[in-house]
């Protein structure tokens, strides 16, 4: 009779990539685990797996069990981790999939915030741009932006995010507010490569989609550090909102044009559908969510009405003074875009 040790061995084995990683997460000698996987082939009288030394693949046959097997022994693991966490706190180890660049969006600090909430828990992080396989590599939740498609996955939306125009307040000091999409065209504008001259921004305002043609003169093809560019004063950046966020709140980049914006994406939480899923999963999707949901309700709005006020006072100021700084328009209501030096 084929021993069901082996079978929940051969299934760590596969998800892990490896004998040395299942080794490492069983506590368990990875010759013992090759041993004894020599031995179930043997009982099964078919090659599950094909081993190199650089790589471990699976045969037809050795896919053809994994799949028959992972999801019943991913019911005895979430049937005995249930009972586990009938207290109702989440316990266990998560393996979660994400971008390579997600803790360059979102805090490693929120993780620091989770694990003091949920001690019982283990987090394992696996970060790559590839959509991960999630029952094949053990994955018990995927953080996947953008529009997903059809699959018998549960991906459930955490937040929508939207790009929107930001720059710095100094670097408003220097040029001024754009006052309509048009002014634009003699600002300083980053964008993400110049493969011509002139870019054209896409977005949706108030009477429908509307674009203007800018001229960047720094192009950075990441987002990271458009923003960077943007936080140091180096022209205005078409970024998500979600990135910007923070900057957004503590007032070092200004939304400009709010009523401006484009492509509204969105972050989703995806995971193997169950029949009920572990609190430990649970929990962290809330706590992404709860975070995110706080984190996008930036105060960009509210600090380009601040500096606009600010840049107001200093035109009323310099009018009393007996001189007219060239900024102001007619009403005294804004301020009207300069072209950069």
């Amino acid at each position: 009779m084929v021993d069901l040790n082996d079978i929940w061995l051969f299934v760590h084995v596969v998800r892990s990539g490896s004998f040395a990683a299942a080794g490492r997460k069983l506590s368990t000698p990875p010759n013992t685990i090759s041993r004894r996987l020599q031995a179930l082939e043997a009982q099964l009288g078919v090659r599950l797996l094909q081993r190199s030394t650089r790589q471990l693949n699976m045969t037809a046959a050795g896919r053809e069990f994994f799949e028959r097997c992972a999801p019943g022994l991913e019911d005895i693991e979430y049937a005995s981790a249930s009972l586990t966490e009938s207290s109702g706190e989440p316990t266990g180890s998560l393996r979660v999939a994400a971008p390579v660049d997600f803790f360059d969006n979102f805090s490693i600090e929120w993780m620091h915030e989770f694990m003091r909430l949920y001690p019982k828990v283990q987090l394992e992080f696996v970060l790559n741009d590839g959509r991960a396989d999630l029952i094949a590599e053990g994955i018990d939740l995927a953080f996947r932006g953008g529009v997903l498609p059809d699959s018998s996955l549960v991906a459930k939306k955490l937040v929508d995010s939207h790009r929107g125009l930001v720059a710095s307040p100094e670097y408003l000091e220097r040029y001024g507010m754009p006052a309509t999409l048009g002014d634009l065209i003699g600002h300083e504008c980053l964008a993400t490569s110049q493969a011509s001259q002139h870019t054209t921004w896409k977005l949706e305002g108030p009477q429908g989609p509307e674009s203007v043609r800018v001229t960047p003169r720094l192009c950075i093809n990441t987002a990271q550090g458009q923003l960077r560019a943007a936080r140091a004063g180096l022209g205005i950046a078409l970024l998500p909102t979600m990135l910007a966020s923070e900057d957004l709140r503590n007032g070092t980049l200004v939304h400009i044009l709010p009523d401006y914006q484009r492509d509204s994406t969105g972050l989703y939480a995806v995971y193997v559908h169950r029949r009920q899923l572990p609190a430990a999963v649970s929990a962290l999707i809330e706590f992404f969510a709860d975070k995110l949901e706080r984190g996008i309700a930036d105060k960009g709005p509210q600090v380009c009405q601040e500096h606009r006020e600010r840049e107001k006072e200093k035109v009323k100021a310099g009018q009393a003074a007996g001189g007219t700084r060239g900024r102001a328009n007619k009403t005294g209501e804004g301020i009207a875009a300069a072209s950069p030096a």
